[in-house]
């Protein structure tokens, strides 16, 4: 064996003393984490900054693709759960990284190096996911494909769907009582207060009396001859992905041995027994956790609480409304939560009176129709007047009512934004819509020159003439379109027009921070309600707005926000009251330079933080509130905002997707047509003279699918959002239109009307 000389061991002190200082300088400094160096380069992307670009991703490539290829290699498919996505954080960076890239070198048609990044990720990173801030993941993948497929000159081809498997839940056992007496089987401890219980006494009487499916009963099931056919094939199968399906026999058996806390598994259950039209079981399932877990609580996607007895309660009313045939009513249920507007449970008091579901009789029947026909008829003498041509009213009786010259005025909104396909904010191409011309005719176009493709064939036939959106929506019954004066110029001349030829108006919003709009902050940082420069730009922004159109007849009323309360590029989620404080300021503005005195609202998300709206807000005059929470309505929405604030509301965006993945487009029509039909039913019912009597309208959610919201805007994305009360369990963002824009190539001229638009024109007739 050779031996070291001195110098060898001089050289060997050297490398290791520069190996102990490096490692010592790492120690001192600490390694950017990915989603830091990933927010730089996005930022500096943004700004078409080339060199910062590449640099940043890089780093984030250098640093972290190790352990990027080793979460890559693990993983069988695509995460769905946010844990889950969350849990291979390295992976996710790395992805983007490389479409980032991809997308630069596109932008500077370098077409071979971003054909090189963007397969990359195809083939080393398929199951790669971005977060978008807007609030969701989308698949790197996926639009990694759509950008190679562009840059090679085609376009993608549409998905494969799963094939759809069709099966209905039959009961074996439906038990012997409906609706049940509880009080037979045990007893109810301190109804309407915190301390509520009931206490079971005679467990097997009741599960005899509630059957299948029903809470205490979990021995029918074992029973049952289809579960004993099918209870080996349940064991592979995961019982979330199997809710939404069609397969409403798995998911029910599934669901009766799922692992869930039994408030979870009862609502579901209950859920599935009401997609297969078994009313009188799905109604035992709803009641029994109001009598057994009216104090439960999940979490939606966006990590917020989701009462289940409250929900339950309000499908229970739902399911009665529509179901005039069961005779029953639900009697002194009330399920109130105290401290249940903000993101923190341990708080939370419930007080709980789980009414009783009782049979009707002809004189109670008798006695409810004389009583609404006196509360719609004789709402009582005016007790305030808010406005002049636009007035806000509210009656002796509490009911709230919107006139507009003198004259009853529900709002029957949309949103209208009709962006052509291709085109989109996140690579800086979005035109603005209200100065579009791309043919040159000077007529702009999605307003005039729209056409119905009626037999949605793709191609413009003989017949299908010019009619325009804004007859289109003339003719469904929509009277207002929100719009916001930020970021792009509006039109008064085309808002001048809508409004004298086809009667539509305009809800004007400023945006009030959200997305860094008006407060002069950046994306990064985000506007700060208590920041003094931030507020003095934000209220020089509605001073602008209101100095411009104050004038202006088609103006309804004032809007300030959207849903700012969840953050993204403002501190709305992290300083409420802070906010809350100054929106009420920019409303004490609005008032004091409006001569017409029209009324201001708020764009809220849902009723989180509802409580410290109520104790801030005393001169906005109409709560309103972005919410999707499903086909049932908006559950306790008018009567939590009538008890907190006593204020008028509105509902300032609804809507649902027209695709599901594993339905057909048929199914997802209809679904999408019952879901708007029931929201608006509930908006109706909830009007003066009805229900909580404070509802004044609502903003669909929106006129025309956009294909930009998920990120590749020449591709109509078809992955799911987020997870919430859709007929697949997920939000599909880019099709919530009531039009499509069939393969896009005649976009943005082309209309498909879906179902949905015909469902308004018929509802907007009667209501």
């Amino acid at each position: 064996m050779k031996r070291k000389t001195l110098t060898d061991l001089f050289l060997g002190f050297i490398l290791t003393f520069l190996i102990c200082f490096n490692c010592g300088l790492y120690a001192e400094e600490a390694k950017p984490t990915s989603a830091e160096l990933l927010e730089k380069a996005w930022a500096a992307h943004g700004r078409r900054e080339i060199e910062d670009t590449l640099r940043y991703t890089q780093q984030v490539i250098d640093l972290y693709g190790a352990e990027a290829d080793q979460q890559q290699a693990v993983l069988k498919k695509l995460p769905q759960r946010r844990p889950e996505i969350e849990a291979v954080a390295s992976l996710n960076d790395v992805a983007t990284a490389y479409f980032i890239r991809g997308e630069s070198f596109r932008n500077q048609l370098q077409a071979d190096k971003a054909l090189k990044a963007f397969s990359t990720i195809v083939n080393k990173y398929p199951f790669g996911q971005a977060w978008d801030q807007r609030g969701w993941f989308w698949s790197v993948k996926e639009k990694a494909e759509a950008a190679l497929k562009q840059l090679r000159g085609g376009r993608m081809e549409e998905e494969k769907e799963e094939e759809m498997i069709i099966t209905e839940v039959e009961i074996y056992d439906k038990g012997t009582e409906f609706p049940i007496n509880y009080s037979k089987y045990g007893e109810f401890i301190g109804v309407g207060t915190k301390d509520y219980t009931y206490v079971i006494k005679d467990r097997a009487g009741l599960a005899k009396a509630t059957g299948e499916g029903v809470y205490p009963n979990t021995t029918s099931i074992k029973f049952d001859p289809e579960f004993i056919k099918i209870k080996k094939e349940l064991v592979g199968i995961n019982h979330w992905q199997v809710l939404n399906s069609r397969d409403l026999k798995t998911a029910f058996y599934k669901w009766n041995i799922a692992p869930e806390p039994p408030a979870i598994k009862q609502f579901h259950l209950a859920e599935i027994l009401e997609r297969s039209g078994l009313i009188k079981q799905a109604l035992k399932a709803y009641y029994a956790i109001l009598v057994h877990f009216p104090k439960s609580y999940s979490w939606t996607y966006w990590h917020t609480p989701w009462y289940v007895g409250k929900a339950a309660l309000y499908r229970i009313k739902n399911i009665l409304r529509n179901n005039p045939q069961l005779n029953l009513r639900l009697k002194d249920a009330q399920i109130q939560v105290i401290n249940g507007f903000d993101n923190e449970v341990r708080n939370d008091i419930f007080m709980v009176n789980p009414g009783k579901l009782t049979n009707l009789d002809l004189w109670q029947k008798l006695l409810g129709k004389i009583q609404a026909w006196m509360r719609k008829s004789r709402p009582g003498k005016v007790l305030q007047v808010k406005g002049k041509e636009v007035k806000l009213i509210k009656y002796e009786n509490g009911d709230w009512q919107l006139l507009v010259k003198g004259k009853p005025f529900m709002i029957k909104a949309i949103t209208y934004t009709p962006t052509r396909v291709g085109e989109g904010p996140d690579d800086g191409t979005m035109q603005n819509w209200m100065f579009q011309d791309i043919n040159n005719n000077n007529l702009i176009d999605a307003p005039h020159e729209a056409w119905v493709d009626k037999n949605k064939n793709d191609i413009r036939d003989k017949g299908e003439t010019n009619i325009g959106d804004l007859q289109l929506m003339k003719e469904m019954g929509v009277n207002a379109i929100r719009m916001y004066h930020q970021p792009f110029k509006l039109n008064k001349e085309i808002f001048m027009e809508m409004y004298e030829k086809y009667g539509i108006h305009i809800l004007l919003g400023d945006f009030l921070g959200k997305y860094a709009l008006g407060s002069g902050a950046d994306w990064e940082t985000g506007t700060d309600y208590d920041n003094p420069q931030h507020q003095k730009n934000m209220l020089e922004s509605i001073r602008k707005m209101v100095l411009e159109f104050k004038d202006e007849p088609y103006v309804l009323m004032w809007l300030l926000g959207n849903e700012n309360v969840y953050g993204v590029a403002c501190n709305a989620d992290k300083k409420p009251e802070s906010f809350f404080k100054f929106a009420n300021q920019a409303a004490l503005l609005i008032k004091s330079l409006d001569p017409l005195e029209r009324p201001v609202a708020i764009a809220s998300g849902d009723t989180l933080y509802l409580d410290i709206f109520a104790e801030n807000c005393p001169d906005i005059d109409i709560f309103g509130a972005n919410s999707y929470r499903g086909k049932y309505g908006f559950l306790d929405f008018w009567d939590e905002v009538k008890r907190l604030s006593g204020k008028p509301a509105i509902i300032t965006e609804y809507g649902v997707s027209s695709y599901a993945r594993g339905y057909s487009d048929e199914e997802g029509q209809d679904y999408q047509a019952e879901y708007h039909k029931q929201c608006w039913l509930d908006i109706a019912h909830n009007s003066a003279g009805f229900g909580a009597g404070n509802a004044l309208g609502g903003i669909i959610f929106e006129w025309l699918d956009e294909w930009w919201k998920v990120y590749e805007p020449a591709y109509h994305d078809r992955k799911g959002q987020f997870s919430g009360p859709f007929l697949d369990g997920y939000m599909h963002e880019e099709w919530l239109g009531l039009c499509g824009q069939g393969d896009g190539k005649n976009s943005p001229y082309l209309r498909q009307l879906k179902k949905v638009y015909y469902t308004y024109k018929d509802l907007w007739e009667k209501n």
